[in-house]
């Protein structure tokens, strides 16, 4: 995802004054100008970059509140992380961020929690499974700004190449294994796409293991990476699935990218999407259906769910300002402007219900339907944004022949406690 340059907000942040964007008319000399950084979900060459919807919505609060300007930098999500954290290193964090994770900024008590910024009435507004994955130590200082959940897609017309009933996804692995042999057997080039490259190897190995029984926390939040239901769930992958040629060609080094792609261009039978997905492969002419992630022995009983997340700094003192933009942001109509806009869903209840009432939506019920129930990346923990690198980097190597899963994930395990212990002494 792009962003306009970030380096024209850092110049100015240097010189001790940012330039003003989105001024109303009755903004003064005086006014108070909020700092933002932002993620981007569009493609800035299709003309449709998120700088768009922030210009659009600064101008209208201005209009309510020509007091408080808001300078909004969109950059893309490969550098936005590293700019903010760059940012709050050099002492200049911005006012506002929206981004992957917040619990180490949290944790070092750089945030204003939830209840410092918003009314009652907008706290209550957030759908509660995403409200509680926005918390560390039980306070919430994420606040979540997006969300996706995971299905299962399958190419109908594939399917009834193979001679099988489109109408009938597999509803257990012993299924997804029938089926992806029926669809080898007729040619298909991939019959299940596996991403377990870097872009997509957490995400892809925690459906993996939840349809498995696992996951990779316990109810207490302690770390079961390598616990024995997810060491099975990487043998049985190995056997039936990579070591039977059912996949694409080194899983472990397959980005989730290249898999849509091949997916969208008609050469794969089966794989794990978000909604997005839904309109690249319309797009792509692909007749596609969805379906639950199966399971071990049944449907999966949760699916992945995804959230970004808003966050304020409390270095600037802008507490008030930043909690009025925030509300602003969160109202009905402004959050479904964007989760429609980027066939994302949303996080708050009244947007939610909205979009499940529009006919045009009408493709990502099913996504909604799994939200309330869906596992989430531990983000809480301040170490997460280090094991998933790690899992992004080794957990592909389990399904490498020869290699043995249980050993690799025991090094995933032990470098995850080790990150905590480092964390509490911190």
């Amino acid at each position: 995802m792009k962003r306009r340059s970030f380096l024209g907000m850092a110049a100015a942040g240097a010189g001790g004054g940012l330039a003003v964007s989105g001024c109303g008319a009755g903004a003064s000399a005086e006014s108070v100008t909020l700092r933002m950084v932002a993620a981007d979900y569009g493609e800035p060459r299709r003309g449709n970059s998120t700088q768009g919807y922030w210009d659009a919505l600064v101008r209208k609060f201005n209009q309510r509140y020509p007091g408080v300007a808001v300078d909004v930098t969109v950059l893309s999500w490969k550098d936005v992380d590293k700019r903010v954290a760059a940012m709050v290193a050099e002492g200049r964090a911005p006012d506002i961020a929206q981004l992957g994770s917040y619990a180490d900024y949290a944790a070092g008590g750089k945030l204003y929690s939830a209840d410092e910024l918003l009314s009652i009435p907008v706290q209550a507004d957030f759908l509660p499974r995403l409200a509680e994955a926005g918390k560390v130590e039980r306070v919430q200082y994420g606040l979540p700004f997006a969300a996706s959940t995971r299905l299962l897609f399958y190419n109908r017309k594939l399917f009834a190449k193979a001679g099988l009933d489109p109408s009938k996804p597999p509803r257990d692995w012993g299924q997804l294994v029938r089926t992806a042999r029926r669809l080898k057997a007729a040619g298909v080039r991939v019959p299940y796409g596996l991403p377990l490259g870097r872009e997509e190897a957490p995400a892809e190995a925690l459906m993996w293991v939840l349809g498995g029984g696992g996951g990779y926390t316990d109810k207490a939040g302690a770390w079961t990476i390598d616990a024995p239901a997810n060491i099975r769930t990487f043998e049985w992958m190995r056997e039936n699935l990579v070591g039977r040629g059912l996949t694409n060609r080194s899983p472990g080094s397959t980005d989730r990218q290249d898999v849509f792609d091949a997916f969208t261009s008609g050469r794969v039978g089966m794989l794990n999407g978000h909604p997005k997905l839904m309109k690249e492969a319309a797009a792509g002419g692909v007749d596609y259906g969805t379906a639950v992630l199966p399971g071990d022995e049944g449907p999966a009983d949760t699916t992945l769910g995804v959230a970004d997340w808003i966050m304020a700094f409390k270095q600037g003192g802008r507490r008030e300002e930043a909690g009025r933009f925030l509300e602003f942001v969160f109202e009905e109509r402004n959050h479904y402007t964007f989760v429609d806009r980027y066939d994302l869903l949303p996080v708050t209840t009244s947007a939610n219900e909205r979009m499940r009432a529009a006919p045009e939506h009408k493709r990502l019920r099913r996504f909604q339907d799994q939200l309330p129930g869906a596992e989430f990346y531990p983000v809480g923990k301040v170490s997460w944004a280090r094991v998933s690198r790690e899992l992004k980097t080794s957990v592909g190597n389990v399904l490498e022949r020869g290699t043995d899963p249980a050993a690799v994930l025991g090094v995933i395990q032990r470098k995850a406690e080790a990150e905590d212990s480092a964390t509490r002494a911190r």
